[in-house]
């Protein structure tokens, strides 16, 4: 248990029976009342974005996430099936859950599986991945006038906006916090 005011931003703690990650934490302290603690959490369960108001001296129980590197195997339909590379054990998590992180996965990718007490909260993507072109506009010559980019789909399906430069075929980096290029891999 840590006072409220001790939280930092990555921290994980519970609260009402859900699991909560601390984005950022603001504290304000006036003339006569109380330091209050502004901390903007995500809800691990659900990816909801949420603030919360304590006032100083609120007791929080802090916790700590399991992570397992896992290589991701198939798409089953409606999960995605996961392998430990040393146990060999196979896991399986609900697409609905990893609406985001699915436009970046292609086979044989290495993931961080995040759990508490043995319950699957998601999937830690790398901060970029390299993911190739499989049809793009052509470029349009003389189109310069804007950032010079055309749409590209991937081949996870995913559509992003790339220089004129880059044809099919090509393999780009994209990042996997906004999901835009961030150049040739």
């Amino acid at each position: 248990m840590v006072n409220v005011t001790e939280l930092r931003a990555g921290n994980y703690f519970v609260e009402d029976g859900n699991i909560y990650q601390v984005q950022d934490i603001l504290l304000n302290k006036t003339a006569m009342r109380k330091m209050v603690a502004k901390v903007k959490v995500k809800n691990m369960r659900t990816g909801a974005m949420t603030e919360m108001a304590k006032n100083s001296g609120y007791m929080i129980e802090t916790i700590r996430l399991d992570k397992r590197q896992m290589q991701y195997l198939y798409d089953t339909g409606d999960f995605l099936c996961f392998m430990d590379q040393e146990t060999y054990e196979q896991i399986e998590i609900s697409k609905d859950r990893l609406k985001w992180e699915i436009q970046f996965l292609k086979g044989d990718e290495v993931v961080d599986i995040t759990s508490y007490e043995g319950e699957i909260l998601g999937i830690t993507l790398p901060a970029k991945v390299a993911l190739k072109i499989v049809e793009c506009e052509p470029a349009v010559r003389g189109d310069t006038v804007n950032a010079a980019k055309k749409e590209a789909t991937l081949e996870t399906g995913l559509k992003i906006k790339v220089p004129l430069f880059i044809d099919n075929g090509e393999e780009v980096l994209v990042r996997t916090d906004n999901a835009e290029y961030d150049g040739r891999a």
